[in-house]
């Protein structure tokens, strides 16, 4: 049986006024009192999309696969038609038109990581579309809304810690490129078919840790089974993460087999990077190199200068660097973690940078909220219409993660939905009362950090602190926010944010 969404596309341009609802609380609401997928409104807000009239068609598979890790053959599971090294790409305004064939043997979504498409596309099983099936194929189709970095990945079980992912770029052709090349470089954590698969992983995170969490681990982490204890990090306030990873992937490469970018000196490169990881955070730099921080998640910031940058699981950064004469190490340090994701970039003559060799630390590596909007994306002062508080509760003992106290059932994702209304400034007050940090991920929007800060769509909250973030209601449908850290967003770090009726 093939499962295809054949929904109205590119209507004619109409005008649809909602019923002026009250600002009430963010009370749950039955699953009838939201707006449907594919709701008028829907329509509607894609037919406001710019479009160019072109389309672009791209088949994927979704497959198991064998891959070559250094010499090490790993069974896991791809995407034949995209992949770390080969991102789907068009142009702000375009029409994507995508068909997956599901010929893995469980069912599967995409969902596309970062964009303001149309819900029904947003591959949310169970809220926007229902999984597909093995052995049937869906087509997704919507209009491109935004140039930047984005990606896009499975939203079923723990499908995301093997190789289902790949880069989504979307180009817009008045940007005057400033950079003689690009690269997209793409970070990941790796233990499919090397330790573990995903789902052992989750099913042993899920016995909890008991009593362990107090255990002197000599201020270096020890791996317990799969798990990871004593993994510390003060860029990440405490505990850095859960999961042992074997191996740490630029490009789909380990160091002992490393990416090779080559370039001549004195060239501008812009890079657009990714973290496609599970359960680990990056500090990403290249030696002997100045970085110059320009987009995050897609939306362009003030230029910042950084010797590094922190990349928690689904943020993009793009920078742009100055090519070196020589031989530089390009690296991703999985922070907390001591171990690396290494590359190469390559101008002239010289040999390889050592094994281990390591970022400097002459300066604080740059986060969030060193960043400013640039003023042409930075969101108009308006008071908000309605404030949404998230609290971020949990523990590893019990490994019972969850979103004001209540783990996310995705059998029912509306029985606790958080309700706004279309045209509503929305603030988001997100508050981490757990130990570790969350990477927190709002589809179908993006919102602006307090002050003037960056925009959007994926921030790191730390243990113990609180983040006001800002967006308009103007994409109806059902979203979903959740942590990006794979295993806590499947034990129940998930909340429903829906447009009422």
């Amino acid at each position: 049986m093939t499962v295809s969404l054949n929904r109205r596309q590119f209507l004619a341009a109409s005008t649809l006024t909602l019923a002026a609802v009250g600002l009430a609380a963010c009370t749950p609401r039955q699953g009838s009192a939201f707006l449907s997928p594919t709701a008028d409104a829907v329509d509607a807000a894609e037919a406001g999309r710019l479009t160019t009239g072109a389309t672009i068609e791209r088949a994927l598979t979704a497959e198991p696969v064998t891959l070559d890790l250094a010499g090490q053959t790993v069974n896991t599971w791809g995407y034949r038609g995209a992949s770390a090294a080969e991102p789907i790409r068009g142009n702000v305004g375009d029409l994507l038109r995508v068909t997956l064939t599901n010929d893995l043997p469980d069912p599967t979504t995409v969902h596309w990581h970062g964009l303001a498409l149309r819900n029904d596309m947003d591959g949310v099983p169970g809220l926007t579309q229902p999984a597909i099936k093995a052995g049937d194929t869906f087509t997704y189709q919507f209009a491109l809304p935004h140039a930047g970095t984005y990606w896009f990945h499975p939203h079923v079980g723990t499908q995301l810690d093997r190789g289902l992912y790949a880069p989504l770029i979307i180009d817009d052709p008045r940007e005057r490129a400033a950079y003689d090349r690009e690269w997209v470089i793409v970070l990941d954590d790796w233990l499919d078919g090397v330790t573990a698969t995903p789902d052992d992983v989750f099913a042993e995170l899920s016995r909890g840790m008991g009593g362990m969490g107090g255990m002197d681990h000599g201020g270096m982490p020890m791996r317990m089974g799969n798990t990871l204890m004593g993994a510390t990090s003060d860029l990440l306030g405490g505990d850095a993460g859960d999961v042992y990873y074997p191996l740490y992937l630029i490009n789909g490469r380990p160091r002992l087999d490393p990416e090779t970018f080559t370039a001549k000196p004195g060239e501008r490169i812009r890079l657009r990077i990714i973290n496609a990881g599970g359960d680990t955070a990056f500090r990403f730099g290249v030696t002997g190199h100045q970085l110059t921080i320009t987009h995050t998640d897609g939306y362009p910031v003030a230029p910042h200068e950084a010797e590094s940058v922190v990349i928690g699981m689904g943020e993009r950064y793009d920078a742009i660097l100055t090519a070196g004469d020589g031989v530089f190490a390009v690296i991703a340090e999985a922070l907390g973690k001591v171990d690396q994701a290494v590359a190469i970039l390559s101008t002239g003559a010289g040999s390889p940078p050592p094994p281990g060799t390591a970022l400097p630390q002459a300066r604080t590596p740059t986060v969030a909220a060193d960043l400013t909007a640039a003023d042409d994306v930075a969101l108009g002062s308006k008071r908000a219409d309605r404030t949404i508080a998230l609290e971020l509760t949990g523990t590893m003992e019990k490994y019972d993660w969850a979103i004001n106290g209540t783990r996310m059932n995705m059998d029912n994702p509306l029985r606790d939905a958080l309700a706004i209304s279309e045209g509503e400034r929305i603030a988001l007050t997100i508050t981490n009362s757990t130990t570790m940090w969350h990477p927190m991920h709002l589809h179908g929007h993006t919102y602006q950090h307090p002050d003037g800060g960056p925009r959007k769509d994926t921030s790191i909250v730390l243990p113990g602190q609180s983040l006001r973030l800002e967006f308009d209601a103007d994409n109806p449908g059902r979203w979903l926010t959740h942590c990006h850290n794979l295993y806590h967003g499947e034990a129940g770090m998930m909340a429903t944010i829906a447009y009422q009726q």
